[in-house]
């Protein structure tokens, strides 16, 4: 047996003995003893974790205690006014009926306070109590709803959901029936639609990151792929641009995605684009926006390098190649660069020419400030939002729709948006935007005088 499941089983008896003991406090006398001997049975189906009763319990007091002070704070501004005899108008009037919110611990029983206006001659302008931490009719919280585009991501069909949720929650998980999620569908494709047509001509982006997914749910075409385009803002911001179903070494492909942007209004182009080598996207860049440079991604770059070495001599090489775009400017990385090449170039010629056909493009983060250079030098926060979803090894038998996978990554990406860190040295991008030049990451000074 292993140590970690000795360690959650001691952690389920001191969960157990915990809960017995504070039960024990509220039942007078010796009666609460009893409750040592007490075994609940459990349905065939069903499972009873006693810790994560303890924090589903624990939850449940804090959201009481948390609408309690927003319904304290409601009445405190409507203290001032009263009645015509002297009695303030608004008072407490019970509760309203107990419902259950699924969340990410399972379902837990709120109940929300229900305000009174004793002011009936004005029914139109009646004020009412409504929390903004649970509001009316809300069911389920949003981390339940980012769930459900992940889980249709791994393969899970809509059908399905009725079946895993439960499982993953609790038995009191309800709401989650085929129509249930089909309806959450047809919503988030409306949203799409809208965000599809929204026009451009006001945006601006200093870099942008370009890449092709895949996942372990199949598309239509099994050789299909979400093409994903990432920009910063001059603010520092990054937001999804766009992004198209195609094939990712297609040019046609990334050319109807490009071209879709430019119509509606995305003209100023980028300063520096970021992607793979191995993608289409290159070639229709130079003929949409010609003045954009060109960054090779350093983790595609590597793992494209080591799978033309063998495994023994990987973790060297790995190293080496790491001293070329960690050296301090483009001098020392071009020295580190010809040392590869003349290392590893007799033996492992298709490796060492896989890193020289790209010297200039996976260099060209040196010419941009040197706070910036570890967001320009790969597509991570491509990367980084598909790490769980994408496709690994082996494809699941579930087949995603063209419309149900552009939905359910639209829902992905926006809401891993919410989370995206900003670029640091904000303050240089308006240079970069100007067209400021830098020199290994420094600002090039040019005096003024020497130029007259």
């Amino acid at each position: 047996m292993g140590q970690s499941t000795l360690a959650s089983r001691r952690l389920e008896r001191i969960a157990g003995k915990l809960a017995r003991s504070v039960l024990r406090g509220l039942i007078p006398g010796n009666w609460g003893r009893l409750l040592d001997n007490v075994t609940e049975l459990v349905q065939p189906g069903e499972f009873k974790d006693q810790l994560t009763e303890i924090l589903r319990q624990g939850a449940r007091n804090l959201v009481l205690q948390a609408v309690e002070a927003e319904f304290a704070s409601f009445l405190q501004s409507h203290e001032h006014e009263e009645m015509e005899d002297g009695r303030k108008r608004i008072v407490r009037h019970g509760h309203l009926p107990e419902r259950k919110v699924i969340t990410g611990i399972g379902a837990i029983p709120v109940k929300v306070p229900r305000s009174r206006d004793r002011k009936l001659s004005d029914k139109e302008n009646t004020v009412r109590f409504v929390s903004q931490l649970l509001p009316p009719y809300v069911r389920r919280s949003k981390s339940i709803e980012v769930a459900i585009p992940y889980l249709y991501l791994k393969g899970i069909s809509s059908g399905d959901f009725s079946q895993v949720m439960p499982v993953l929650l609790g038995k009191d998980a309800v709401g989650f029936s085929a129509d249930t999620v089909l309806r959450l569908r047809t919503a988030w494709k409306e949203e799409l639609n809208h965000w599809n047509k929204r026009r451009l001509d006001s945006r601006n982006y200093v870099y942008i990151w370009a890449d092709g997914i895949y996942f372990q749910a199949r598309m239509e075409d099994d050789k299909q792929c979400m093409l994903v385009i990432i920009g910063a803002t001059p603010e520092g911001k990054k937001e999804l641009i766009g992004f198209l179903d195609g094939y990712r070494e297609s040019t046609q492909s990334w050319r109807e995605l490009l071209l879709d942007l430019k119509a509606r209004g995305l003209d100023v182009p980028p300063k520096l684009a970021i992607g793979d080598g191995a993608m289409g996207f290159w070639g229709v860049l130079d003929e949409v926006w010609p003045q954009t440079c060109h960054q090779r991604c350093w983790v595609h770059k590597t793992a494209n390098i080591l799978n033309k070495m063998p495994k023994s001599i990987q973790g060297k090489a790995k190293q080496d190649i790491h001293n070329i775009w960690k050296a301090e400017g483009k001098e020392d990385a071009n020295k580190a660069f010809d040392l590869f090449l003349d290392k590893y170039g007799v033996k492992y010629e298709q490796a060492a020419h896989c890193l020289a056909k790209d010297r200039q493009e996976l260099l060209a983060f040196y010419d941009f400030p040197a706070e910036h250079w570890k967001h320009i030098r790969t597509t991570n926060p491509i990367e980084s939002t598909f790490a769980t979803v994408r496709h690994r090894t082996k494809r699941s038998k579930g087949c995603l729709s063209r419309e149900t996978a552009l939905i359910m990554v639209f829902k992905l990406i926006k809401t891993a948006e919410k989370a995206w860190r900003r670029l640091d040295g904000k303050n240089q991008l308006p240079k970069v935007i100007t067209g400021v030049k830098f020199c290994d990451g420094y600002e090039v000074m040019i005096n003024k005088a020497i130029a007259a």
